[in-house]
């Protein structure tokens, strides 16, 4: 069972972006790069790319390490990174050179996301067995953390995250106090419980320090739907549903599945477990309820249902969430 932080003091939340990746990405390059510095106007904190190589389409950007270093020089402030690094395609030490490029290019604003990778298909083009990816993971951790504490002051909050869902690759996380990238689909309930075991088993009766900074960094994923009325955001979400459920299906047909075995939709379940909805003061009330929940002080907000919706209607779902949620979450209204 999960532990309750609701009693520990509220943090300020980190804002992040998320959902950028594979149809997301399709149009003119420049515009796609206005996205973001729209987006550090806005006042959000970041953004996170995906790394999908050799994919069956041709999407723009496979390499988010040159997508961040584009984006980086046209912003300021706004950091980004990387959900994931997968480390079977990389070398740890050069890896980590290159990490530390992109850090100093930046001023410090790139955050290193490091996992497995979830598409077979690409190791299997590279001659690279899956039975190496947990190794692969680790060292590519390690060679991060050491090139990182060289530079950093301060080495308990490193820029680096790790997609892990497993028992064995949770507890290699809380070993290295390194924070979590939290899953949208499935939701984090099962990853934040297995963070508080791993704790547990490491601190014993000062298990619950632990996660509750190591839950504190780890950035936890939601869909937004936002609008001004009620009838606004239900119009909004019926429309959405058939394109979830279509894509639901291809991601089904490309493990094997008819349409037939595949569940159909909870879509109050959905709400629960992977949305914020409604006008900005009912997000702003969720988004509360949630950060005391689970004790996550770090968003990654996906306002395109993951490149469903196209980049002006992700876009005007953003403005408003800044202007009328983004202000009081932050306790400046």
């Amino acid at each position: 069972m999960a532990q309750d932080f609701s009693y520990f003091p509220v943090e300020p939340l980190r804002i992040d972006l998320a959902g950028w990746s594979r149809e997301a990405t399709q149009g003119a390059h420049q515009e796609f790069l206005a996205l973001f510095e729209q987006a550090e106007a806005l006042g959000y904190d970041g953004v996170w790319f995906h790394e999908f190589r050799l994919q069956e389409q041709a999407w723009p950007y496979p390499c988010p390490m040159l997508l961040a270093a584009a984006v980086l020089a046209r912003t300021q402030r706004l950091r980004v990174g990387s959900s994931v690094l997968v480390a079977p395609l990389h070398r740890p030490q050069l890896l980590a050179e290159q990490v530390l490029q992109l850090q100093f290019q930046s001023g410090g604003r790139f955050d290193a996301g490091v996992g497995r990778g979830t598409d077979p298909a690409t190791l299997q083009q590279l001659g690279i067995a899956p039975e190496q990816a947990r190794d692969s993971m680790e060292r590519c951790v390690q060679a991060l953390q050491k090139a990182l504490t060289t530079e950093a002051s301060d080495a308990s909050a490193l820029p680096l995250y790790l997609a892990a869902s497993s028992e064995e690759s949770i507890a290699f996380a809380v070993a290295q106090r390194i924070p979590l990238l939290l899953s949208l689909e499935p939701p984090e309930t099962l990853q934040l419980e297995r963070l508080d075991a791993a704790a547990c088993v490491q601190r014993g009766g000062h298990s619950q320090a632990l996660a509750q900074a190591l839950r504190q960094r780890s950035p936890i994923s939601r869909y937004v739907v936002i609008g001004t009325s009620a009838q606004d955001v239900q119009g909004q979400l019926q429309a959405l549903w058939p394109k979830l459920w279509q894509r639901r299906l291809y991601f089904a047909a490309k493990r094997g599945q008819t349409p037939e075995q595949v569940p159909a939709m909870d879509t109050a379940k959905a709400l629960r477990e992977q949305f914020i909805h409604g006008t900005p003061e009912q997000c702003v009330a969720q988004l509360r309820q949630l950060q005391q929940r689970t004790g996550c002080a770090h968003l990654r907000l996906v306002f395109n249902a993951n490149g469903l919706l196209d980049w002006p209607a992700a876009l005007a779902a953003m403005r408003l969430f800044a202007q009328e949620a983004m202000p009081a979450l932050r306790g400046k209204s």
